[in-house]
C-alpha cells in the first residue's frame, strides 16, 4: 500500500510539472559592469555558428511614437543556423515559421541585469508540428545554449512567474495559392509588391527578409522555386505587449513565408498566429489582447485579399 502511495504521488508530481512547463525561456545575468550589450551578444551568436539577420534597438522607435519607454535596452533580435535550416526544410518545409528565429534582449530601467527570451525546443516543434526528438532541432537548441552561456558566463535559465493558458485559435495562419508553373515568377512578383504595399497602411513594418533559397541554392539543393520569409512588427504590439511580457521577442518579429516547391503547383504562405503569444505568455490584460487581435485580423484581411 505504501508504495503504491509513493507511485502515485511520484505522478502527482510529475503532472504538476508538466503543467508548470513553459514555452518561452528567459536567460538573465547579472551586467551591473555594463559589459553585456546586444553588441556583444551578437559576437556570441555569430561566434556559435548562427546568421545574424537583425539586432534592432527598438527603444528608438518606442520613445519616437510612444514618447517613452520601460527598458534601458530592448533589442529584437532575428538569427538562424544557415546548414540546419536547409537540413530541416529538406522534410520540413514549414521550417520558415522559425528561420529566422526570433528573441529579445532586455534591461528594464534601473535594473542592473540582462535578459534574452527565446523559445524552447519544444514550443518550436509544437508550433512546427514537427517530432520533439528530432536531432536538427535539438542541435539547433544546443547551439542556442551554447551561444547564451558564451554571451551571459553568469546567467541562468529563470522561471517566469506566470503559466501557459490554453491555446484559443490555430497555432498557424495559412494561404495557398495556385500558380502556373510556367508564370511564378510573374505571379510571386505582383504578390510580393500588393503585399508589401498593404503593410504600412496597416500599421506593420517590413524588419527583415530572408530570401532562404538563395541560402539552400549555395548550398547545392534546388528543391525549391523561391522560398522568402519576410520579418513583420507592429510597433503598437511589441510595445504594449512588452510592458508586462518583456519576453514577448521571443514572437517578435514575425516571420511569415512564402515558398514554391519545383513540381508543384501552388505557393505555400504562413506565419504563427498572435494566439502563441497569448496562450505561451498568459496574456490577460485587455491592451495587449486588443493589440495582438488586430493584428492577427489585419494580417488575415491582407492576405485574404491578394488571395482574391
Amino acid at each position: 500500500m505504501k508504495n503504491l502511495l509513493k507511485k502515485l504521488m511520484a505522478i502527482m508530481v510529475m503532472a504538476g510539472t508538466v503543467g508548470f512547463a513553459q514555452d518561452i525561456q528567459v536567460f538573465t545575468a547579472d551586467n551591473s559592469d555594463g559589459k553585456i550589450t546586444p553588441k556583444t551578444i551578437e559576437e556570441a551568436f555569430k561566434k556559435a555558428g548562427f546568421f545574424v539577420a537583425e539586432n534592432r534597438d527598438m527603444n528608438f522607435p518606442f520613445k519616437i511614437q510612444f514618447k517613452e519607454t520601460s527598458f534601458d535596452v530592448y533589442n529584437l533580435f532575428t538569427f538562424y543556423s544557415k546548414p540546419d535550416t536547409l537540413t530541416l526544410a529538406k522534410e520540413y518545409p514549414q521550417i520558415g515559421l522559425f528561420a529566422p528565429l526570433s528573441m529579445s534582449i532586455y534591461t528594464k530601467k534601473g535594473e542592473k541585469t540582462i535578459s534574452v527570451s527565446t523559445l524552447t525546443t519544444e514550443a518550436l516543434a509544437t508550433i512546427l508540428e514537427i517530432p520533439k526528438e528530432d536531432k536538427t532541432l535539438i542541435k539547433i537548441g544546443e547551439m542556442l545554449k551554447k551561444a547564451l552561456k558564451t554571451a551571459m558566463p553568469n546567467g541562468k535559465f529563470v522561471k517566469l512567474p506566470y503559466e501557459v493558458k490554453p491555446l484559443k485559435g490555430e497555432r498557424v495562419t495559412r494561404f495557398e495559392m495556385e500558380i502556373d508553373p510556367d508564370e511564378w515568377e510573374d505571379v510571386k512578383d505582383e504578390f510580393q509588391m500588393l503585399f508589401e504595399g498593404e503593410l504600412a497602411p496597416n500599421g506593420f513594418v517590413m524588419a527583415g527578409f530572408s530570401d532562404l533559397n538563395y541560402d539552400f541554392e549555395e548550398k547545392g539543393y534546388e528543391g525549391f522555386n523561391f522560398y522568402d520569409v519576410y520579418s513583420i512588427c507592429k510597433l503598437p504590439v511589441i510595445y504594449t505587449v512588452a510592458k508586462t511580457r518583456p519576453e514577448a521577442g521571443a514572437f517578435a518579429p514575425c516571420s511569415l513565408y512564402l515558398y514554391m516547391k519545383k513540381g508543384e503547383e501552388k505557393m505555400h504562405i504562413a506565419y504563427p498566429s498572435v494566439y502563441n503569444w497569448i496562450s505561451a505568455m498568459g496574456i490577460d490584460d485587455k491592451a495587449s489582447l486588443e493589440e495582438l487581435n488586430d493584428a492577427q485580423k489585419r494580417m488575415e484581411k491582407i492576405l485574404s485579399g491578394l488571395m482574391e
